[in-house]
């Protein structure tokens, strides 16, 4: 089973709502914050939370790397899936990201970011800085994107980074602890998962 820290957890992603879309080439630091502008536009509407959570689900999949996520949050367990197993864990973790994020968000409403600067890594890969304001009920929250920049035309959100705790990172730390206290059998995440996604 996966333990969450629920102050982790909703400070992380109470900033993955900064996920729009954007198809068109555009610089990565402007890729964000033009993406935090429409975000902030669509959860201070007076719609349904129902409505809010399909709207950034259909964001999410236009602008996050869902599937490269997954699989480096498997670590070396990716290897040894058979193509069936990974086609199945892709759809699972999709599942579970969508409703992971999306339920949360639906709720946030008001975010303010300020990007403050970019960092080109290489080709592929762009850091970008920014701020989340204060407000009466948070401080000010230092957050970083990875952005995966091999296609200019379409930028992809890798990573977020909230006060040097990586997302990414925390999640395959999570699965990996899954594994391990299953034997190693993908099974177990895979029940886990899924039992998570139909709740």
């Amino acid at each position: 089973m996966i333990i969450y820290d629920e102050k982790k957890i909703v400070s992380i992603y109470n900033s993955f709502f900064l996920i729009s879309s954007v198809s068109f080439s555009i610089e990565p630091d402007v890729f964000v914050q033009s993406t935090v502008n429409r975000a902030s536009k669509l959860l201070g509407e007076d719609i349904s939370k129902d409505k809010k959570v399909e709207r950034l689900k259909l964001i999410a999949k236009e602008t996050v790397d869902i599937k490269g996520i997954g699989f480096y949050t498997l670590g070396a367990k990716r290897k040894s899936l058979s193509d069936e197993e990974k086609k199945r864990y892709a759809i699972l973790f999709e599942e579970y990201f969508l409703k992971s994020f999306s339920s949360r968000l639906a709720e946030y409403t008001n975010p303010e970011i300020d990007v403050t600067n970019k960092e080109k890594l290489n080709n592929n890969y762009t850091i970008v800085n920014s701020v989340l304001k204060s407000t009466k009920e948070r401080p000010e929250i230092n957050i970083d994107w990875r952005i995966y920049t091999k296609d200019p035309n379409k930028p992809l959100i890798r990573d977020l980074i909230i006060e040097g705790l990586s997302l990414a990172r925390t999640q395959k730390e999570e699965f990996s602890s899954v594994l391990s206290s299953n034997d190693n059998n993908i099974d177990a995440l895979f029940k886990v998962l899924k039992e998570f996604s139909d709740n």
